[in-house]
């Protein structure tokens, strides 16, 4: 009986993974599909990529530790909090995003990666430095996307997921961590960053390891972890799995909104060159 109860539950649970699927599904073709992509031709074009998409990289990274907050227990003293299997999950997920292995051997997490991928090909980084500065200074988010002039469509896209990491909603955040984050990345945008590399190999081999890095363990091993995590979390609440599908939903189309700003402002500068 209680093997049959089990079998239930992960039947009902995989039920609800597919019904969240299927309505995200639109979204993330969207997304795949971008016309953003074609257009990045060249290393300015990747340039204005990579300063609008290290606002995701930082906040995702925020996301990530509020769900290791709301999960484990990072204070002192220390006691005994949640799921131990659940436990399990978000640290080793924390331990590959925040101390992973760059190109040069180095443990680094995958921001500072990008980071540094970043100022090898000569992108500006001066925004995103004082936009966490600030933050880190004085906690005040309005003041730090002034200081660090934040393009609208990442000031949108951080915000989102502040909402969802102030909502204190484990299952909410597990699931925007889950199904609406950096596992997008379209071979498409492979091919173009790999013929990049190819041309100046010393301005983008940091960026392509990075999204080669990216893909291998946030796409293959960490996307198992966060599906177990977000499955757990959900369990056979109807109105969980309902609210996690319209935050996911949500934070697609704040995605979508970045590329599009990503797009505008390229052709805006191709458009100012002619």
């Amino acid at each position: 009986m209680q093997d049959r109860a089990i079998q239930l539950t992960v039947e009902k649970t995989n039920t609800q993974i597919g019904k969240l699927n299927a309505a995200i599904e639109p979204f993330r073709q969207q997304i795949i599909n971008h016309k953003v992509y074609p257009v990045i031709k060249g290393i300015r074009e990747l340039h204005i990529f990579m300063q609008y998409h290290i606002y995701a990289v930082w906040d995702f990274m925020s996301l990530l530790k509020a769900l290791q907050n709301n999960l484990t227990c990072t204070s002192v003293p220390w006691y005994p909090k949640g799921d131990a299997a659940t436990r399990y999950l978000i640290n080793e997920i924390v331990l590959g995003e925040e101390s992973d292995t760059d190109l040069l051997g180095n443990r680094k997490s995958h921001f500072e990666m990008y980071l540094e991928a970043m100022q090898q090909c000569g992108a500006v980084t001066s925004p995103i430095e004082a936009f966490v500065r600030v933050l880190q200074e004085t906690g005040d988010f309005s003041l730090a996307f002034k200081i660090a002039g934040t393009p609208a469509p990442a000031r949108d896209f951080v915000d989102f997921t502040f909402k969802m990491i102030d909502s204190g909603q484990d299952y909410l955040q597990s699931a925007v961590f889950t199904f609406g984050r950096e596992d997008l990345i379209p071979g498409m945008f492979m091919a173009i960053v790999n013929d990049l590399d190819k041309n100046c190999p010393d301005d983008i081999s940091f960026f392509r390891y990075y999204l080669e890095r990216h893909i291998e363990v946030d796409g293959g091993h960490h996307s198992q972890l966060a599906l177990q995590m977000t499955a757990s979390l959900c369990g056979n609440n109807e109105q969980y799995w309902k609210e996690a599908t319209e935050a996911v939903v949500e934070s697609l189309k704040k995605r979508i909104a970045l590329w599009d700003g990503v797009y505008r402002q390229i052709m805006e500068e191709r458009i100012a060159a002619v």
